[in-house]
This record gives structure tokens, sequence and C-alpha cells, in this order.
């Protein structure tokens, strides 16, 4: 039985086994028939995979290669359009690059706190059972997998953090401090933010909550801005690099955005500040809080001043987009490897 953690995030979906550990892009393409496949010069090694899926039959590229290759390509931040078109694919996309022989799978995933209820089941449902699945490779080369999903947990999304932090990879308890402190858990994401309580390991309903506080509330700001300047309209999920280099290349001109960006960065920092003030204005005995997901990495340095309390410090080398899947895989581990369940998060598992 193998046990994998999966976040099928906006911006970006994660898989880890507890060995390796997947990143790509949440955008899906159309696949195309590549007439020309061979590496006209060799090209430094990058995380750019071929990453080409058939899933209940129909072709699709994902992640890069969708964004270089699909004339056609599906991007959403609507969480219900999410669940109903995207989510299966990614989710079997990634599991079939790391799945190995027709082993089954057992399989931790989360959701925002605030789609929790109402999209859990179907999640669970979309992922419960046999897929057939092929792997294309970047030769052309066909692989059939044979996907078998066993049971599935959900959880609210941010836990798999407070997991991340207290497991270790063998799912036993790593940080015994954590079962007796009441930590509160900031996770930005790409579409959202979530705020949730864990009072010796107690879920908070009161203090646990999703807005619309992501980072492409920035990046919506950051393409508008471009779009008055160059008069194209980049895609979000095109922005990333930009973001991270300063500048960006629009038609042969480069674009500096390093300002603007420290600016709307600063803007939505302050936001998520003042909403953590507000949602745990009666919770003042938090005895810590984390900021995690792939937003708190790049609003980290401009919230951390904001919040009024201690920020529990991470291992700065570690992807804080991953802290959510490595704590899904290590719950996973503890729940079926060793045969018993953490007092948590409410969670909801198909067998």
């Amino acid at each position: 039985m193998d046990i994998l953690g999966i976040d099928i995030g906006f911006g970006f979906t994660k898989a880890a086994d507890g060995q390796q550990a997947l990143v790509f892009k949440s955008v899906l393409g159309e696949a195309t028939d590549i007439q020309f496949r061979d590496e006209m010069i060799a090209a430094p090694e990058t995380d750019d995979k071929h990453l080409q899926v058939e899933v209940d039959g129909k072709a699709y590229f994902v992640g890069e290669l969708a964004e270089r290759q699909s004339n056609v390509r599906y991007f959403t931040l609507d969480q219900a359009q999410f669940i109903g078109k995207f989510a299966k694919v990614f989710a079997l996309a990634a599991a079939a690059q790391m799945v190995k022989g027709f082993v089954p799978i057992n399989l931790v995933t989360g959701l925002p706190i605030g789609y929790y209820r109402q999209y859990k089941d179907e999640l669970a449902k979309l992922l419960v059972g046999e897929h057939a699945v092929a792997l294309i490779d970047g030769n052309g080369k066909r692989v059939e997998k044979s996907i078998s999903i066993n049971k599935v947990r959900v959880v609210p999304q941010p836990f798999g953090s407070l997991f991340n932090i207290m497991l270790n990879d063998l799912g036993e308890m790593a940080d015994k401090r954590l079962v007796h402190d009441k930590i509160g858990i900031i996770d930005v994401g790409f579409r959202t933010s979530d705020y949730t309580i864990s009072d010796k390991m107690r879920y908070s309903e009161r203090g646990s909550r999703t807005t619309d506080s992501g980072i492409a509330r920035a990046f919506n700001v950051i393409a508008s801005k471009l779009r008055e300047n160059s008069g194209v309209n980049v895609e979000l999920y095109r922005l990333y690099n930009a973001i991270d280099s300063g500048s960006i290349k629009i038609r042969g001109k480069v674009y500096d955005i390093k300002s603007l960006t420290d600016q709307v960065f600063s803007q939505l920092a302050t936001s998520v500040a003042n909403e953590v003030d507000r949602l745990w204005v009666d919770d003042w005995d938090i005895d810590a809080m984390v900021i995690s997901g792939g937003g708190g990495a790049v609003l980290s340095k401009y919230l951390k001043p904001l919040l009024n309390g201690v920020i529990m410090e991470t291992d700065p080398e570690q992807d804080m987009r991953l802290f959510n899947v490595y704590g899904y895989r290590k719950f996973g581990q503890h729940l079926w490897a060793r045969g018993e369940a953490l007092p948590q998060a409410p969670a909801e598992e198909k067998k």
C-alpha cells in the first residue's frame, strides 16, 4: 500500500510520497500532435517536465507543457469549476508519476475551510476507485497505468502544515509540545487564504475561515497595470517568473515591476494581517502562529512585521508550497501505517 499526499491548488498541484515531491502549475491544455520532438540544443536541467496524460480517454497537456504548447488552455479560480473539471485530472496526473506498478493507494488531500463542507464528499468520490491513466513522454512513448485509490481522507487544508510540523516521516509525533499548545495557522494560497486554530489539537470553528486574500489578488493588480502599459493581457499563471525576477519582457520591451510588486504585496500582507486580527480577536492566548502556503512564502517578509504574536520559525530551506502536502502524507502515514488517528480537524474518508 502506497500513501500519497496530494495538494490540488489553484496555482500549483503538489504531491509527495515520502521519497520525492512533485510540483506543477494547475493549468490544463488540449493535447496536440508535436511534429518535431528532438531537442535542437541540449538545454540545462530544469523542473519543466513533459507532462502529457490521458484520463477517461481524453488527452491533456498539463502545467508548463500546456502553457508552452497548447492553443487552448484552461485555468480557473472558481471552486465549483475547479472540482468539477480540473481536480481529478491534476490528482491522477500527479499520482501516475509517482505510482509504480499496480500497488493500491491511500490518499490524503485537502480543501480550503470555506469549501470543505460543500465539496469534501464530491472530491473523495471523484478520486476513489480504479482509474485508467496513460502517460506520454517527450519522445511520444506511451505508458498505461491503472491507478487504484483505495481510501481518500479529505482534511481542512491548513491542517496539513500543522501535521508537517507535528509529525515525522514515519507519522509519529515529533513535537509533542504542539499537542498542548494553541497554534494559529495562516495558509496563503493562490486563490484563497485560510486561517485556522488548533487548540490542544482541537479544531476551532470560531477561529477558522477562508477569504479571497490569496496571492492572485496581487497578481491581478500587476496584470492590470501591465495591460494598461503594454496592451497585452498577461495570464496570471505566466507571472511567476516575472515577479521572481522583477521584470517582464513583452514584445521586446522590458517592463520593471519590482516596485509595483513590493507595493501590492505590502497591501495584500496588510489585508491578511487585518483579517488575522479580526478573526482571532478573542484568541489572545495563541502560543504561536505558522505561516504556510506558496503565497505565504512570497508574503512572509511583508507579513511577519504586521502580526501580533510569536511566529513559529520553519526551515528556510523548505519550500512553503509543500508544507501542506508533506503534512498530508505524514498524516496518512499516521492513520494507515500505524493504525491510529490523531485527535484532529474534521475529516472524511471514503472506503
